[in-house]
């Protein structure tokens, strides 16, 4: 019966203990920075990122390209002069990031249930088992149950988002039905405070504008990330130790 304070104990300690290795590595590049500006990130090739996987989607079958003796237009072109648009790999395309969205929910859920079951049992067997039960037992009400149950719930959601801002997207690739996947990063670092705007998703050629520019919401598969690292960020974070705890202790 000693055994178990004793486990609980050791597991207390080596949990203690794995917390500072765990969170080395951060606090080591961390300590690095003291005094420092937040650092901005290299300018890397997208598709050469580890996480990054080509886009794969059904597409249409594709048409034989015919061409029509003295005429200049070629069949499945999409336009009749050439144009300064986005239309191959490695070009440029500025997003118009336009998000205003806001969200009032309220709901409210009421329950309650009320039940009584009794149980006698008469004639012959009921008097012969008032012979062996107690005195003062009545056979009409050998059993008897009540049960009371009632629950309330309220949750409201009220959110509010606006985001305006505009990024320089790269065509990291081209799709068979002539559509493009696009991706572009940007960082801006004021201070102490570094902030980062990601957008990512797959565009029609035909949504671009003639200025170069897609509003946003006619990006299909849309990524958009905005969010920051720095001192102000770190502040809002909870400490390693606490957002483990928080995932291992059950109550």
């Amino acid at each position: 019966m000693t055994h178990r304070p004793i486990r609980g104990r050791r597991a207390a300690l080596a949990l203690a203990a794995a917390l500072p290795v765990a969170a080395c590595g951060a606090q080591a590049d961390r300590l690095k920075e003291v005094g420092r500006p937040p650092s901005l990130s290299a300018i890397e090739n997208p598709t050469a990122s580890p996480g990054y996987r080509p886009v794969q989607m059904p597409m249409p079958q594709m048409e034989p390209v015919s061409y029509a003796p003295n005429s200049l237009w070629q069949s499945g072109a999409r336009t009749f002069f050439k144009d300064q648009r986005a239309r191959s790999i490695g070009d440029i395309l500025t997003v118009k990031v336009r998000i205003s969205d806001q969200a009032e929910i309220e709901n409210t859920t009421e329950r309650q249930r009320t039940s009584s079951d009794s149980l006698g049992v008469q004639g012959v067997i009921g008097t012969q088992l008032l012979k062996i039960l107690p005195d003062g037992t009545s056979a009409d009400a050998l059993v008897s149950s009540n049960g009371d149950m009632s629950a309330r719930g309220t949750g409201t959601v009220n959110r509010a988002e606006d985001v305006t801002t505009d990024v320089a997207a790269v065509v990291t690739q081209r799709l068979p039905n002539g559509n493009l996947v696009i991706e572009g990063r940007q960082e801006v670092r004021i201070n102490f405070e570094v902030r980062e705007l990601i957008v990512a998703g797959v565009v029609r050629p035909e949504d671009i504008a003639a200025d170069n520019t897609i509003d946003s919401a006619k990006i299909a598969e849309a990524r958009i990330s905005y969010g920051g690292r720095g001192q102000i960020s770190d502040v809002q974070q909870p400490r390693v130790g606490q957002q483990v705890l928080d995932i291992l202790l059950p109550f």
